[in-house]
């Protein structure tokens, strides 16, 4: 076994390391990187053999494990990792744009690259180290890879740019920006951020380059110093004559439609404008069925024509529409290089929901829904990033028929929910606070049409639907795709405004930017170059602005702002504060109290530490009754008030009487009436209802009532007095009724330090 090499370097203040030539060793290359406390094993895998596909075949898995952050899984049944969380997909996703566009997409190995978080200390960013340690790995894993590359964040707070910043100094600021690329070049762009100008943005994203040089040293140095894994060539079998003939056929075959293509290409793409996506597929089609009567009519052998137009046909449209943008800025679909195709926004598009929306830019059409609910109901989060709630959720959903095509069912893949994150990334910085409005907040969207940044459809369907629901948002929020036509020396580009399907080709790149009129609010950058420099980034920020501001305006001439009022269909939140120390009587033991109120009903209750209850519930009436019962159990009672309550609980001495939901009171023997009562179930029964009236609250909190003196029971003493007169029952006054009985309530009675061992059920927020 090769001794361990250890690389490291100082990196923005912290100790930055590779180790490799230890662990992993059967994989084609692993390493480990550690950055401050946190460590993550990079692997990287490559086939031996050709994949039999049309694409590049790489898997990128981002594996977090729970140990890795000290944590047990809080579910009872379930101890191991399940399925990758949402945070651990969208990692994944991002390397993947990252480091896909190096590769050689003409390779057809698999190539598997593993990223496992061994190591977490809650102060850097695992994503990052992450990014990096693949970076790493495949320098040194002999895959035809383009490397190196590095990431970092970008934090901001009080205008200052914070480089990696730590996860205390994430929630100061207003900007959480990932980049990835070289000293040169941007590759891909995530980020999120509270309305900042396309200037501070694009000044974030440029500085980037000079930060990462370090990374790019040091992997530079473990490239330099570690043996690179030999890549295994498939061994070149002798080819019988007849293989050698028929392979020196398919060059001249394809010489032959390239030549062809590159007369014929243009004419049909451009000779006549084509609107519609079924139309430009019907043109590409057109051109492979004039194609393949060619290669018939020149006699190419009948066996080799369809691959030699598959190998053909792809290169020759991307090259074509890539030359038209470039030099002539033409379009397929007529567009200028700046327009948006046609836009429609709509609202209140079906009945009973508590908000709906539905945006069209073209063909890409988007419903989103929007459903609220009480604080309860927020999600949980459990994992390597820490626990909490999640109070605003976005959910985006994909279906084959969106294209046109058939397909299977099974759920959110990545992309969902990828697409799904960058749409509610999106959002967050207008929602309402939770004090404001303390709704839990679920939007779906539908995509029921796709031909071009469905997730941006989804942004502007978002707010039409939120909006239209009554959530205050501060602003309306829209997004749009900006797209890249280049060469592939980058001699020559052209940026162009809201991209679709033929436009998104080889050189070219998916900038998706949303915001307010007045800043950014989330960016999401993949290429299919080998990165853009600073001019390309500040054309597509600008042209990115220009079109969100047309979007904006279609948005807001269906609806200028949010509603007042919230859907009749939709619950209401009726929010005030208890004593804290009450919040136990509310409860009550095991949740009785709690529980009884809510009943059948469909309301939820909530309650936090400091007293805030919070009753939800589309029935108001219901909502009310509930919101005055929580009042009466919490409210400070005094003497003289008269309650009409029920008769609980019968002793020797006296009557417990509930005078307000979860809170009784003793009536002695000797109060119940204007005459003596011999005990208390002469006169009364469990389940009775009378009127009593608070005689003293004592010293340790008991309430003592009394009977007497109150009209509403007279009907009582009279039936009561006529039974006894007439010899109905006998019994006389005990004599240690009156001093037993109230030593006996007190041994009974909890004192004030009592404390339930369970004081409300685990279903419960408090």
């Amino acid at each position: 076994m090769e001794k361990e090499k250890i690389f490291s370097t100082n990196w923005l203040g912290r100790t930055l390391t590779f180790k490799t030539g230890k662990l992993a060793l059967q994989a084609s290359a692993a390493v480990i990187v550690q950055y401050g406390d946190t460590v993550v094993l990079a692997t990287v895998v490559e086939s031996k053999e050709e994949k039999d596909a049309s694409w590049f075949p790489l898997m990128v898995d981002f594996e977090e494990r729970l140990y890795a952050g000290g944590i047990i899984k809080g579910s009872q049944w379930i101890k191991r990792e399940g399925r990758p969380t949402d945070e651990a997909i969208l990692a994944g996703r991002m390397i993947d744009r990252s480091i896909r566009p190096l590769f050689d997409d003409s390779s057809r190995r698999e190539v598997q690259v593993v990223v496992t978080i061994l190591a977490t200390d809650k102060e850097n960013d695992h994503d990052i180290v992450a990014l990096i340690g693949a970076s790493a790995a495949l320098s040194i894993s002999g895959v035809k890879w383009n490397g190196p590359i590095a990431g970092i964040r970008i934090g901001r707070i009080n205008g200052q740019l914070i480089y990696n910043p730590t996860i205390n100094e994430k929630k100061e600021s207003d900007l959480d920006l990932v980049v990835a690329g070289n000293t040169e070049t941007i590759i891909q762009i995530e980020a999120g951020a509270n309305e900042v100008k396309e200037e501070d943005m694009y000044q974030a994203i440029v500085s980037a380059k000079e930060k990462m040089a370090p990374v790019i040293d040091l992997i530079n140095k473990l490239k330099k110093e570690v043996p690179t894994t030999k890549r295994e060539e498939k061994e070149n079998i002798l080819k019988t004559s007849e293989e050698k003939e028929l392979e020196e056929k398919r060059k001249q075959g394809i010489e032959v439609a390239k030549k062809w293509l590159k007369e014929n290409v243009n004419k049909i793409l451009f000779d006549k404008t084509f609107y519609l996506k079924q139309e430009r597929k019907a043109a590409v089609s057109e051109i492979k069925e004039q194609l393949k009567k060619y290669l018939v009519n020149q006699k190419i052998n009948p066996t080799l024509i369809q691959d030699i137009i598959n190998k053909t046909i792809d290169e020759a449209v991307d090259s074509e529409i890539t030359k038209e943008l470039i030099e002539n800025k033409r379009r397929v679909d007529g567009r200028g290089i700046t327009d948006i195709r046609a836009l429609s926004a709509d609202i209140n598009v079906l009945p009973r929901v508590h908000g709906s929306g539905l945006f069209s830019r073209g063909e890409t059409q988007i419903m989103s829904v929007v459903t609220l609910a009480g604080p309860g109901l927020a999600q949980s989060l459990e994992g390597l990033g820490g626990s909490g709630e999640k109070r605003y959720m976005h959910h985006y959903n994909f279906a084959s028929f969106s294209v046109g095509e058939t397909g299977f069912m099974r759920g959110p893949g990545r992309r969902e929910i990828g697409h799904g994150a960058l749409a509610e990334k999106a959002l967050a910085p207008v929602l309402p606070s939770k004090e404001d409005f303390p709704y839990t907040i679920r939007v779906v969207s539908e995509t029921l049409g796709s031909n071009g940044s469905s997730s941006m459809g989804a942004t502007c369907g978002s707010t039409l639907a939120l909006m239209q629901a009554g959530v205050p948002i501060k602003k309306a929020v829209a997004g749009v795709a900006v797209g890249l036509a280049s060469y592939n020396d980058m001699s020559a580009w052209q940026v162009i405004t809201d991209i679709q399907d033929l436009e998104d080709g080889k050189g070219g790149m998916d900038f998706k930017i949303t915001g307010t009129s007045d800043g950014i609010t989330a960016i999401q950058l993949d290429t299919k170059t080998l990165g853009l420099n600073n001019e390309i980034i500040k054309e597509a920020l600008k042209q990115g602005y220009e079109g969100r501001i047309k979007i904006l305006e279609a948005i807001k001439t269906t609806i200028p702002e949010p509603n007042k009022e919230l859907s009749p269909y939709a619950p209401r939140i009726t929010s005030f504060y208890i004593d804290p120390e009450k919040i136990r009587e509310v409860i009550g033991p095991g949740g009785k109290i709690i529980n009884a109120i809510i009943g059948d009903s469909e309301i939820t209750i909530d309650i936090e530490d400091d007293g805030l209850v919070m009753v939800c519930g589309a029935d108001q009436e219901i909502t009310k009754e509930a919101v005055k019962k929580i009042k009466d159990i919490t409210r400070e009672l005094q003497a003289g008030e008269k309650f009409k309550g029920k008769v609980v609980r019968l002793m020797d001495f006296g009557a417990f009487i509930e005078i307000l939901p979860g809170r009784d009171g003793m009536v002695h023997v000797s109060k119940m009436a204007p005459y003596r009562v011999g005990r208390p179930g002469d006169l009364l029964n469990i389940g009775d209802e009378v009127c009593v009236k608070i005689e003293e609250i004592d010293e340790q909190g008991r309430t003592n009532l009394s009977m007497v003196g109150i009209v509403e029971n007279e009907e009582l003493w009279k039936n009561q007095k006529g039974k006894q007169e007439g010899g109905g029952f006998g019994g006389g006054f005990r004599g240690n009724d009156r001093g037993g009985g109230r030593g006996n309530f007190r041994d009974r009675r909890p004192n004030s330090n009592f404390k339930p061992q369970n004081p409300r059920p685990n279903n419960l927020k408090k």
